[in-house]
């Protein structure tokens, strides 16, 4: 198959006018200039009319469980009090509702051009039947706390740890989640680290989200740090430095770490992060949902740090009037753009493909129209001239017409 569109957007290259992309196997076998890849042949052929070809974006931070939570909870005085918010909420919900929930956002991330995502998965029980429901690529990050219910650390890592060798092995993926700092006990944080690294998996943490965990964790004190003492965890790991540094005591920093937030930092923590290789999340709308300090996007990408982007969940995304609330890319790039306005639109678009990828130990897999990388990919309308083709990406708010998953169509293109 070779498919034609008014502009190819590679992500690793300068867009191709009047460009096109050659398909066979499900991986992609050569990108140029449609004349270039008409006379070589090689298939059928789809115009894909006035739009932009690119790849697939890559979802680096999200809670599919808690989609259908859009709204349920008003931004609050304090993280704290949205904690408790939620903790309630979850236990409120029967698992037909977190199936439901789940679904229904893997529906919005396709129809806003997702075909990777990383989702932390509350609800492992879900898996694989929630995979077999949808084409898109999923990472499913199995959570593990284990401050609440007293569990030993060993117990909660193995019977993770089984559940991911009962999966099926194929497009998707599972790693582990250490839920935060905050809400794992140090001992399941370096057991998951190591374990993580003997497997070969991939892990994601929250980490440094809310004033209140810098504060608690570097200062020994504040609201999450009394609430969380008053609910009788052990708070010998506060007081001691920032979470990013508590990340590294607990062996987790590395480049099989994904972490989300970083919103918080002590000076000395960007370097960490780079020098260990450990990829940053940013969810642009759920960072505003809270209002949090300034991404300190400068000092992360100064630092060498990848940076990707995320939605996070609908549970911490704000209703903007006359649009739709929903799982959205787009909207993210669009909110970090708005709040980063000397950032290019290039650099944008690749923490919303590349970055993602690398984040996820799929580097020249996904996030880029390459030869040998898979067949993932989407088109949105397009117009204009080839020199706004980045920004016209960003600022879209039509959705897909159409996107691919290793050569298959999830959403096939209008005929």
């Amino acid at each position: 198959m070779i498919l034609r569109a008014r502009v190819v957007l590679p992500i690793c290259r300068p867009p191709i006018e009047n460009g096109a992309v050659a398909i066979a196997g499900g991986r992609i076998t050569a990108v140029g200039s449609w004349p270039e890849l008409a006379k070589n042949g090689g298939g059928a052929v789809k115009d894909l009319g006035e739009s932009i070809l690119l790849p697939g974006l890559v979802n680096a931070h999200c809670h599919l469980d808690y989609t259908a939570m859009a709204g349920e909870i008003a931004p609050t005085q304090s993280f704290t009090d949205w904690i408790k918010c939620i903790t309630a909420l979850k236990a409120s919900w029967s698992y037909s509702e977190f199936a439901e929930s789940w679904l229904d956002g893997a529906r919005m991330l396709l129809a806003t051009g997702t075909t990777t995502v990383a989702d932390i998965e509350a609800v492992p029980e879900l898996l694989p039947e929630v995979w077999a429901a949808t084409p898109l690529r999923i990472f499913s990050f199995l959570e593990m706390t284990g401050i609440k219910s007293r569990r030993k650390p060993e117990e909660i890592l193995e019977v993770a740890l089984s559940m991911i060798a009962a999966l099926p092995v194929g497009r998707c993926h599972a790693g582990l989640s250490p839920h935060a700092l905050y809400s794992t006990q140090p001992a399941l944080l370096q057991l998951g680290a190591k374990r993580a690294r003997e497997k070969g998996f991939r892990l994601t943490t929250h980490v440094a989200e809310s004033a209140e965990e810098f504060e608690m964790f570097f200062h020994g004190r504040g609201p999450l740090h009394n609430w969380l003492r008053r609910n009788n965890r052990e708070m010998d790991d506060c007081g001691r430095g920032s979470p990013v540094k508590q990340l590294e005591a607990s062996g987790l920093l590395g480049e099989n770490l994904l972490a989300v937030h970083a919103n918080y930092l002590h000076t000395g923590d960007a370097s960490l992060l780079a020098k260990a290789k450990t990829s940053v999340a940013h969810c642009p709308r759920s960072h505003d949902f809270f209002r949090h300090c300034p991404f300190p996007f400068r000092e992360l990408s100064e630092a060498g740090v990848n940076i990707c982007l995320g939605t996070d969940s609908l549970a911490t995304t704000r209703k903007m009037r006359g649009q739709p609330l929903r799982l959205d890319l787009f909207a993210e790039m669009r909110a970090f753009s708005k709040a980063n306005p000397t950032v290019p639109s290039d650099v944008i678009l690749r923490m919303a493909t590349l970055n993602g990828a690398k984040a996820l130990g799929l580097a020249g897999e996904v996030g880029e129209l390459a030869p040998s990388a898979s067949a993932d990919l989407i088109a949105v309308p397009f117009g204009g001239s080839i020199r706004q083709s980045a920004e016209a990406v960003i600022q879209q708010t039509n959705g897909v017409v159409a996107s691919m998953i290793d050569g298959c169509w999830a959403l096939p293109p209008e005929s």
